[in-house]
């Protein structure tokens, strides 16, 4: 099973003040990508600029599409993707 990893860096110079909005809109999408069995896993950013995420049983394209709908990509400083073998 391939897993693609999205890591997702914001402009935080360009946050807009209704980042708390746009927050619930993305948790939205987030929980209908995990409920689709489209995304694995979700994590937070120490410094808080961002998240990475982790999507199964998707291509490299597939997920980069994916990425475009989440409400924060508008605001994204980059986005790098990573193909995954999980080891046994």
């Amino acid at each position: 099973m391939n897993r693609i990893q999205a890591i997702l860096t914001l402009d935080m110079d360009s946050i807009p003040s209704n980042f708390q909005e746009i927050l619930v809109e993305e948790k939205k999408v987030v929980e209908q990508w995990k409920s689709e069995g489209i995304l694995e896993h979700l994590y937070l950013r120490d410094l808080k600029n961002g998240a990475v995420l982790v999507f199964k049983n998707v291509t490299e394209q597939q997920a980069m599409s994916l990425m475009t709908e989440l409400p924060l990509y508008r605001l994204k400083k980059s986005v790098e993707y990573l193909n995954l073998i999980q080891q046994f």
